[in-house]
């Protein structure tokens, strides 16, 4: 491979091969801090680049601030100088490689916001030097790396596969999962040119187990979007049955466990109070977005993001109903909930369903608390202040609570405990499913 490239390209790949090369990550979060200590395994040295100040600072203490990453592994990453976290830019002139691991919302009116992505883009433009390879990590729709990235980048006056080299390669980070690491999901990358994508194949290469290479970084960035639509689509369509399911007397968990028992043809999905996490909520509609550029109407998108969407409201009718059918004033009634992450054992409150479901109760003049040990203090985020924080879980307060909400079926929740003491639980996760005594109290949404 090495015979066939240019000689900056020739270079990079030997500092990746010897592992003598330097790595930037932009981005200190979810999915770039497992990748920075995730470079330093692989015996990269790794700077971490945030505009956080307070993040930077626990890092270099060797703090972790994210549940699930040990903070053994930052102070492990640590020795030797082989991991730094710093907010100044202009220090990427000393790594070979930057991953830009920034967020990709989406605005007030579902389109793709792009702000980080283009900031990010000029301040790496403004220090890149020749022999570099840029590499975006970041979920979006496909052109965004050749129409929007290199439009900044090539401001520096450095021609991409000769003096510089770009790639895109979709992050595959899934937090709490037992199986598969992030050295062990195969990476997917495409590349401007064939140069750089032997220079991404090169880099990458050291650091996970396989590497996937498409044709082009609009074929990597489609790649990342069919993974989380797929997701949305068959979600959207066991929470579309689960309200059939319920309006027929039928129990749709049931009926998925057996379903399941079918060895070809079937993948087992499984309804919720609506879609949560910073990928499935959101990077569907960077599709739709894209689609409309092409005069495409892309319907099975926009029923998932509308059955979906409509699960908050489902779950707080059949609130409404049990409170009303047990003759409790619905205005003034105590809700407890359990779990405000998005996700099972994870500190992650984006985009949760329980957000929403808050606010949809909070306008029945519902009172409501919630209990999350793993986030202790609800963030602002782009839906406002909730003002609330995590309560105690004792018998004493479930006991009290007119009803008890589960939206998040955190492991370490001794649900059996919650059904002994509580009035009513409503159960949208099937928490409850092991729980043999008292089921009479138990409602599913």
């Amino acid at each position: 491979m090495t015979q066939s490239v240019t000689p900056n390209a020739k270079e990079l790949i030997e500092r990746f091969e010897n592992g003598t090369a330097g790595v930037g990550v932009i981005g200190m979060g979810y999915v770039g801090l497992p990748l920075a200590m995730l470079m330093v395994k692989a015996g990269y040295r790794t700077l971490g680049f945030d505009v956080d100040w307070e993040k930077v600072d626990r890092l270099n203490r060797g703090e972790s601030y994210i549940h699930h990453f040990p903070a053994e592994r930052i102070q492990e990453a640590r020795k030797d100088g082989k991991f730094q976290a710093t907010t100044d830019y202009a220090r990427l002139k000393e790594v070979d490689a930057i991953i830009i691991c920034v967020p990709t919302p989406l605005n007030e009116y579902r389109e793709p916001d792009l702000s980080y992505v283009e900031a990010t883009g000029q301040s790496v433009g403004e220090h890149l030097r020749r022999g570099q390879i840029v590499i975006l990590e970041s979920t979006t729709y496909p052109g965004t790396t050749e129409e929007l990235l290199l439009a900044r980048l090539s401001e520096s006056g450095l021609r991409v596969g000769q003096d510089f080299f770009l790639v895109y390669s979709p992050e595959r980070e899934d937090p709490g999962n037992a199986h598969y690491n992030t050295r062990t999901i195969p990476k997917v990358l495409g590349g401007i040119t064939r140069q750089c994508l032997a220079v991404g194949e090169a880099f990458y290469g050291r650091v996970f187990e396989k590497i996937v290479p498409v044709s082009s970084t609009a074929a990597a960035e489609m790649t990342k979007l069919l993974e989380n639509i797929y997701r949305a689509v068959n979600i959207a369509l066991v929470n579309e049955l689960k309200i059939l399911a319920d309006r027929m007397g039928l129990d749709i968990w049931e009926v998925i466990e057996a379903a399941s028992s079918k060895p070809f043809g079937y993948h087992a999905f499984y309804p919720g109070p609506g879609w949560g996490g910073h990928c499935i909520p959101i990077d569907p509609f960077y599709l739709t977005w894209k689609a409309r550029q092409f005069g495409f109407a892309t319907r099975f998108i926009e029923l998932a993001g509308e059955v979906n969407t409509g699960m908050p409201r489902f779950v707080v009718g059949k609130i409404v109903k049990a409170l009303a059918l047990r003759g409790i004033s619905i205005a003034g009634a105590q809700i407890l909930v359990l779990g405000m992450a998005y996700k099972r054992d994870v500190d992650d409150p984006r985009e949760s369903p329980a957000i929403k479901v808050v606010e949809l109760l909070r306008e029945w003049h519902i009172d409501v608390s919630y209990h999350d040990p793993y986030i202790p203090h609800f963030p602002t985020g782009r839906h406002g202040d909730l003002g609330l924080s995590s309560v105690p879980l004792t018998p004493e307060r479930l006991a009290e609570a007119d009803a008890v909400l589960i939206l998040t079926d955190h492991s370490c929740i001794d649900y059996q405990e919650v059904v002994r003491h509580a009035k009513l639980v409503i159960d949208t996760r099937n928490a409850t499913r092991s729980v043999t005594e008292a089921r009479e109290r138990i409602i599913r949404a």
